[in-house]
């Protein structure tokens, strides 16, 4: 089942339509129903989104930006934040424009360890105890952001919060997983909301729309008819 769009104030709502109307108008965005794409996670999906792309366009990568830092406030964190960490890689560039719109210190965390010590996955200065805010591009099913969260913790830092520009809003094992280490997700915009402006937009036909509904209704049926894994 798709996010529902409920709950939102204004400006979370406008900050959605307009994230998802960038997306699409930079080519972020791909339907392919007729051939399926298969995540990393190994499902089959119709739709594919590129937020790295966003980092080619700067005046979008602006507004985005502007939108981000936002709902991080709007977010809140049970502590003051005292630096912003880039999920490897895709969350690297996202990571140091949020910590200079916001004026802190900017970390990356490494995928793997790479040596030894408390700050084997951790690039920058992290000092004990340092409450970091972890950023990504998007998240699916949530599994990287455990993987990440857990290396900021290993080196002694704190984490309650991930910001991505994109989540799909609908695998609610992504929200359930990061729940359960005590972090709140954070985003911009779901697949609902950019099926939304595709189709005020008319970015794509309508049998391609309705394929993608049909997906986001039902995303672990789909892919299992397609080639892909179920639940």
């Amino acid at each position: 089942m798709t996010m529902k769009l409920s709950g939102r104030t204004p400006g979370e709502e406008a900050a959605a339509k307009d994230t998802a109307r960038i997306l699409l108008d930079i080519g972020a965005v791909n339907f392919r129903p007729e051939q399926p794409y298969i995540l990393t996670s190994g499902r089959a999906s119709p739709v594919y989104i590129d937020c790295r792309r966003i980092i080619a366009f700067p005046a979008e990568r602006t507004r985005i930006i502007g939108h981000a830092v936002e709902a991080i406030k709007s977010a809140g964190s049970e502590k003051a934040l005292q630096a912003v960490a880039g999920g490897e890689t895709a969350g690297i560039p996202y990571a140091a424009w949020i910590a200079d719109r916001m004026n802190l210190p900017m970390l990356y965390v490494r995928k793997e360890p790479k040596g030894f010590g408390r700050m084997a996955q951790i690039e920058g200065h992290m000092p004990e105890g340092c409450h970091a805010l972890l950023v990504e591009d998007l998240a699916t099913d949530g599994g990287s952001k455990v993987n990440f969260v857990n290396a900021i913790r290993k080196a002694n830092g704190t984490v309650d919060r991930v910001f991505v520009v994109f989540y799909y809003g609908i695998f609610p094992e992504a929200l359930g997983s990061l729940e359960g280490l005590g972090v709140k997700l954070v985003w911009l915009a779901t697949w609902a909301d950019v099926i939304e402006a595709a189709a005020e937009g008319k970015y794509f036909d309508a049998g391609k729309i309705a394929d993608v509904r049909a997906f986001l209704d039902d995303p672990h049926g789909w892919s299992a008819a397609h080639g892909g894994k179920g639940k």
